[in-house]
């Protein structure tokens, strides 16, 4: 019995030694990965990488992660002037040449690393890049267009306008003068390739005659989302409480240089 009891300590004290070293390594593991994520993707301080798993270094033997979490935060992402907007009407915003995506989680799947953990690939990843009102917005017709001889419009402001839906705040000037009151605009939001585009399922009432085109030049707009993580797509878009969340997918998605 004795003999027994000091075989079961030893065993419980080596798996205890066995937990911590693997909890330092992964640690260790996840600091490099962040500091490469930082650089590569030109972030300003280091994206949260969490290893999932345990344990980690029978993992690290084989050279491939089942799952890693990554979150980076105020990541800068590229845009361009595409061309065309809403089905073939050309309403793009000139203006910066990044969106700034708040939040962006992504899940990797089956990573595979090299050595020094400056370079990884997942074989397949999901996500969601959060980008509020305030950021969206400047996509939008914030300056006052004619409309119709002495009308001009503009949107003011983007909310949340439920089930999934963006309403969208356009104020009118008559003559000069400015309409006491806001129009607002309940909006749908969809992905077409690495577009965001906000459509208006109903148009406003205007006080004078206006072509439908004319009025979607104010209330439709859209917002390219490019130079995400190598591999990762915008998948479908959804209006939140503070903004839109785009889902993001992807196969043979690279990270690090």
């Amino acid at each position: 019995m004795r003999a027994l009891r000091i075989t079961l300590i030893v065993l419980v004290v080596l798996g205890g030694l066995f937990v911590a070293v693997d909890r330092i390594a992964v640690n260790y593991a996840e600091g490099k990965a962040a500091d490469k994520v930082r650089e590569s993707e030109g972030l300003d301080k280091n994206p949260d990488v969490s290893i999932k798993g345990f344990p980690f270094l029978t993992q690290a033997a084989g050279g491939t992660l089942d799952e890693v979490e990554i979150r980076m935060d105020d990541y800068r992402a590229r845009t361009e002037t595409p061309a065309g907007s809403q089905d073939g009407q050309d309403s793009t915003r000139e203006g910066a040449d990044s969106v700034l995506i708040e939040r962006l989680d992504a899940t990797l799947h089956d990573v595979e690393f090299s050595g020094d953990y400056s370079s990884a690939t997942a074989k397949r990843a999901s996500g969601t890049a959060t980008v509020s009102y305030a950021e969206l917005l400047k996509a939008a017709q914030v300056e006052p267009m004619e409309l119709a001889p002495g009308v001009t419009a503009k949107v003011t402001g983007l909310s949340d306008g439920g089930n999934g839906r963006i309403k969208v705040e356009v104020r009118a000037t008559v003559l000069g003068r400015a309409l006491p009151d806001p129009v607002y605009v309940m909006s749908s939001a969809r992905v077409d390739g690495d577009i965001v585009k906000v459509h208006a399922d109903a148009l406003p009432k205007i006080p004078v005659k206006v072509a439908e085109d004319k009025v979607r030049e104010i209330t439709d707009f859209q917002q390219q989302i490019s130079g995400l993580p190598a591999g990762i797509h915008l998948d479908k878009v959804e209006a939140a409480k503070d903004g839109v969340d785009v889902s993001v997918t992807g196969a043979g998605v690279k990270l690090g240089s």
